[in-house]
């Protein structure tokens, strides 16, 4: 308390002293004993409001001590079980949790841990998902600037995340103890299977598998890769105490469209102790996307190259450039890029109306605009014999489709004739002209939708200027290449625009996250954030359905289905204010991550413990563990001076005692009839 306010004090008990006298002996004329008794009521109750309005701070100084913390992290995951370590596991986890004298020493946090972290209420061992990163980076956020050991209860064996071992900080000893039977056995295992999840149809795609043998004797495996009954791909391959690896390349006939499921199978005529992990479960989805393109020009240009090369970037697109009177049948081709059209282009314009052919229209300087205005009714052309460059806008409210700005403002401009376009009906501008610093307003690539047939106009020539001012600005075609595919995707669909639209992989591995998203759009094409949408899933062979609501995100709607069983499913999304539906199904591949380790992963445990200048235990030495922690004197309690101030104003029981003292002296007085 300060000296000002000690004075205020005093001066607050000669207020309270001298009011109460003045006003119970000073005019009083009876000096009774009841007055003393008033005179002590008021002059309390003064005193006690003039402190409120002093409202000094009163400090009080608390000793505590504060032992180090000492978390205790064991392993949930269902690799435990699987490994017949979850008793030990449980046992090590309450011989630590209740030893008196770590109690005494340490504050004992418990924490478990699978794909997630967590307090540790109970144990049940049925994780999907060993991530002991997660383990390092939510000590790190509990224990700021605090130095402490951890005791990791795990068999090493991690499933997600990154690599453990270096993300445990450093400056704080790690002691794990691993659980689990370190005995080698023979044993085949599918380290990993690298393969697309999609193929075009009547293509050959690759798989890529690596295979792993634990044992000292020389041994000749069998690997096999099926479907159903029919067999793909069988070899023999042989291991020894020094090649406990092999990689297997090989590519497979994507002979049938839709979604394809294989079997890859390692096996001997050794007997194994885990045979779960000599088998691995993949799917291929077989698309037929086919797209031929002819790039139909009168004349010889670097434009039509520089198409050529973008547009089969993508290797399911084929290019083919043609002179107008060389197309004898349009039947063979998906979309017509039609370059710097004039009257020889009549019959194209003619055929490609009938048969409801999409078009990407490309004009410059020997176009003739008189016969492009015939031709077609999105843009009418006014334009002069003159010249003129013309640099690109974006416009970012465009949403035909996604697409990025790859840095249209900065690119070369197009030259086209001098004049003037105007839009009819309903066009979609992703880049409007500018001439110098002038806007013109007008469309310099422009898209149009009529009658399920689409028309792509881009207004000007010498593009291939623009890939190689991409190559420029980052040393690929890879951004103007996927733009100029996008042009493609669009033009190669008849799809009107969809207003539910639903996004979901075709097959998942059991234990990943399944996440679809759904979006749903107005009339206007406009997201909807008060769309109700549902999705019933059903199990196609138990035929059991079960309900969930998708819930809003940011511009989507989501469902999280994790936790359904290996086997297939259909499902159906839909809105409920428009019944609007969307329908389709998806697969759960068999494959438990956490059943392909048959021993704990001692090697990794000791660098994590060699890494944090820890030392690694098993089930055995659990004492010598605990005689580790008891005896390190790094870790000592220490006593910490905790400074409480709280202002006076704070006490409600002084307000709630000045209210009693005025009370009682209001009845006091009413009772001697002094009022």
């Amino acid at each position: 308390m300060t000296t000002t306010n000690i004075l205020l004090l005093l001066f607050s008990l000669l207020i309270a002293g001298g009011l109460s006298y003045f006003q119970y002996f000073y005019k009083a004329k009876n000096k009774s004993k009841i007055g003393w008794f008033l005179a002590f009521l008021r002059f309390l109750s003064i005193f006690g409001i003039l402190l409120l309005l002093i409202n000094p701070i009163l400090t009080k100084n608390t000793l505590e001590t504060v032992k180090t913390p000492l978390p205790i992290v064991v392993d949930n995951s269902s690799s435990i079980s699987f490994l017949n370590a979850n008793e030990k596991a449980l046992e090590l986890y309450k011989k630590i949790e209740s030893n008196s004298a770590l109690q005494e020493k340490f504050e004992v946090q418990l924490y478990r841990f699978s794909d997630d972290f967590e307090p540790a209420t109970t144990l049940d061992f049925k994780g999907v998902q060993t991530n002991i990163d997660a383990v390092s980076k939510n000590l790190k956020s509990i224990y700021k600037n605090t130095i402490y050991p951890t005791v990791l209860i795990s068999d090493g064996n991690q499933t997600s995340g990154t690599d453990y071992v270096y993300s445990f900080d450093a400056t704080n000893k790690v002691y794990p103890l691993a659980v689990g039977d370190t005995t080698t056995f023979l044993d085949f295992k599918i380290n990993q299977l690298n393969v697309n999840k999609y193929a075009f149809h009547k293509n050959k795609f690759p798989v890529e598998a690596f295979l792993h043998y634990s044992g000292t004797k020389s041994i000749t495996a069998t690997f096999i890769i099926s479907q159903g009954k029919t067999v793909y791909s069988q070899q023999s391959i042989a291991f020894s105490a020094s090649k406990k690896t092999a990689t297997v390349s090989l590519l497979l006939p994507a002979d049938k469209i839709g979604l394809q499921l294989f079997k890859a199978t390692i096996s001997s005529k050794e007997k194994e102790k885990n045979q779960y992990n000599n088998t691995k479960n993949f799917a291929v989805e077989v698309l037929d996307q086919k797209t031929k393109i002819a790039l139909v020009s009168a004349i010889s240009h670097p434009d039509l190259g520089a198409l050529k090369r973008a547009i089969e970037s993508n290797v399911q697109r084929k290019v083919t450039i043609v002179k107008p009177n060389d197309i004898k049948s349009l039947q063979d081709y998906t979309i017509l890029i039609l370059y710097q059209p004039t009257a020889e282009f009549k019959t194209i314009f003619d055929t490609s109306k009938a048969a409801g052919i999409n078009t990407f229209i490309i004009t410059g300087n020997n176009t003739d605009f008189n016969f492009l205005n015939q031709q077609q009714d999105n843009l009418d052309f006014k334009m002069s014999a003159q010249k003129e460059e013309y640099l690109s806008v974006f416009d970012t409210q465009f949403n035909l489709f996604a697409v990025e700005n790859i840095g249209f403002e900065n690119f070369p401009p197009l030259q086209n004739a001098f004049g003037t376009v105007t839009t009819k009906g309903a066009i979609s501008v992703l880049l409007s002209s500018k001439i110098r610093t002038i806007e013109t307003n007008a469309p310099l690539l422009a898209f149009a939708e009529n009658q399920r047939k689409r028309v792509a106009y881009l207004l000007g020539e010498n593009s291939w200027k623009w890939r190689l001012q991409t190559h420029i600005d980052n040393q690929s075609f890879e951004k103007y290449d996927l733009f100029i595919d996008k042009i493609v995707q669009f033009l190669a669909s008849n799809n009107s625009k969809k207003s539910l639209v639903v996004a979901h992989e075709s097959f998942y591995n059991s234990g990943e996250a399944i996440e679809i998203t759904a979006q749903y759009f107005n009339k206007n094409y406009e997201f909807d954030e008060k769309a109700r949408l549902t999705i019933a899933v059903t199990n196609t062979k138990t035929k059991q359905t079960t309900n969930y609501d998708l819930l809003k995100g940011n511009n989507s709607y989501k469902v999280n289905l994790d936790g359904l069983e290996s086997g297939s499913y259909s499902f159906s999304v839909k809105e409920l204010n428009s019944r609007t539906t969307y329908s389709s199904r998806f697969e759960i591949l068999d494959f438990d991550i956490e059943k392909q380790f048959i021993n704990p992963d001692v090697e990794k445990l000791t660098q994590l413990a060699s890494q944090t200048q820890g030392k690694i235990y098993f089930p055995d030495q659990i004492n010598g563990l605990i005689k580790t922690l008891l005896e390190n004197e790094d870790y000592k309690a220490i006593q910490k001076n905790s400074v409480t101030k709280t202002p006076l104003i704070d006490w409600i029981w002084l307000l709630i005692l000045i209210s009693i003292l005025l009370a009682t002296e209001w009845l006091v007085r009413k009772y001697n009839g002094l009022l």
